[in-house]
């Protein structure tokens, strides 16, 4: 399946998993003391990459505009979405709120949602888009929830 995916995409989309599965090693054959930082260092690594396929989704709108078709509201507005999610879920650490905990089991979550509007774009976007973002959309985002819960 995702063999199929150019090898450029392929094995850097399967590295980018890499700091998510490192911190959840971390978690579970780490010293005690690592438990946060790790926590810490997964919640901007799922913010950092969830904002990331915003940008995928908004240059896919723009790549469609371009070549004179018409691109749908709801993609321009799905494409901010993962920002402002990263953003809100960083707001209870300012206010002294309980976090990571909470905001990572958000942004895993998103991050697996985010499939719905993957596959309601995967016709204007490359034929082996689903076979890349599935693997690597169901790795971070259920990563990240199980850091959350770690």
């Amino acid at each position: 399946m995702i063999g199929s995916v150019p090898a450029w995409p392929r094995w850097l989309g399967l590295a980018s998993l890499l700091p998510q599965l490192a911190c959840l090693a971390a978690l579970w054959f780490g010293p005690d003391g690592w438990r946060w930082t790790a926590q810490a260092l997964a919640w901007a690594y799922a913010a950092l990459i969830f904002s990331f396929l915003g940008g995928l989704w908004w240059g896919i709108a723009a790549s469609r505009m371009h070549e004179g078709e018409r691109v749908p509201g709801w993609l321009w507005g799905a494409s901010v979405v993962p920002s402002l999610i990263a953003f809100a879920s960083f707001v209870p650490w300012v206010v002294g709120a309980s976090w990571p905990d909470p905001s990572l089991l958000v942004l895993g979550v998103a991050i697996v949602g985010s499939l719905w509007v993957d596959r309601r774009i995967a016709p204007s976007a490359p034929h082996w888009w689903m076979r890349l973002r599935l693997p690597l959309s169901l790795g971070l985002g259920l990563s990240s929830v199980l850091i959350a819960l770690a």
